[in-house]
C-alpha cells in the first residue's frame, strides 16, 4: 500500500511539474523541509532551506513570467526539458523504499515521461493560442495553467489526509449504525 501511494504522490507530483515546473518542487520542499513526506535517499536536499528559498524565488519568477508575452514563449522552450528533469527527480524522491535502479528507471519512465506530456501539450496549447488570438489569450491560458499546478500539487498532497478522513468518518458511521442495530435488537428482545 505505501508503494502505491507513494507512487501515487510522486506522479501527481510529476504530473503538475509540466504545468509549472517549480510549483510542485516547491511543494515537495516544503513537504520534506517540515516531514510531512520523508524524500527517498540521497533526496534530503530538497528540503533544506537554500533549496527551498531558490524554489520559491523560482516559483515566483515562473509564474509572473507566463504573463509577459514574450517571456512565456522563451519559458516555454526552458521549461520543456527543465520538466522533463523536475518529473524525474520528483518521481524519484518520492519512492523511498525501492532499490535505487527501480527507483529511476520509474522515475525517468513515469515521472519524466508525463512532466515532459504535460508540458509539451501546453506549449502547443499556448502556440495555437498565440496563433489565433495574436498572443492575447495567453494569460488567460497561464492563469489556468497556474491554477491546475497549485490545485493538483494540492490535491496530490492532501489526498491521503482526505482519504484517512474518510475512513474515519466511515468507521463512524458504520460504528453509530451498529449500536443502533444492536440497541434496537435488545428493545425488541
Amino acid at each position: 500500500m505505501q508503494y502505491l501511494v507513494a507512487g501515487a504522490l510522486g506522479l501527481g507530483l510529476a504530473a503538475c511539474s509540466g504545468f509549472r515546473v517549480f510549483v510542485p518542487l516547491l511543494a515537495a520542499s516544503l513537504a520534506y523541509h517540515f516531514g510531512y513526506l520523508a524524500p527517498a535517499a540521497g533526496f534530503a536536499w530538497l528540503g533544506s532551506w537554500a533549496a527551498l528559498l531558490t524554489l520559491a524565488t523560482a516559483t515566483l519568477v515562473e509564474i509572473a513570467g507566463y504573463y509577459i508575452p514574450v517571456v512565456d514563449h522563451l519559458l516555454d522552450t526552458l521549461t520543456t526539458p527543465a520538466s522533463f528533469i523536475a518529473g524525474t527527480i520528483l518521481m524519484t524522491s518520492a519512492l523511498p523504499h525501492l532499490d535505487p535502479t527501480l527507483r529511476w528507471t520509474l522515475g525517468i519512465l513515469v515521472g519524466g515521461g508525463t512532466a515532459g506530456l504535460v508540458q509539451t501539450g501546453t506549449a502547443l496549447l499556448r502556440g495555437a493560442s498565440t496563433a489565433t488570438t495574436g498572443g492575447l489569450g495567453n494569460p488567460v491560458l497561464a492563469t489556468a495553467e497556474n491554477t491546475l499546478a497549485l490545485g493538483g500539487v494540492a490535491l496530490t498532497l492532501l489526498l491521503p489526509l482526505v482519504a484517512a478522513a474518510l475512513v474515519v468518518v466511515l468507521l463512524v458511521f458504520i460504528l453509530s449504525r451498529l449500536r443502533r442495530w444492536r440497541a434496537r435488537r435488545r428493545r425488541a428482545a
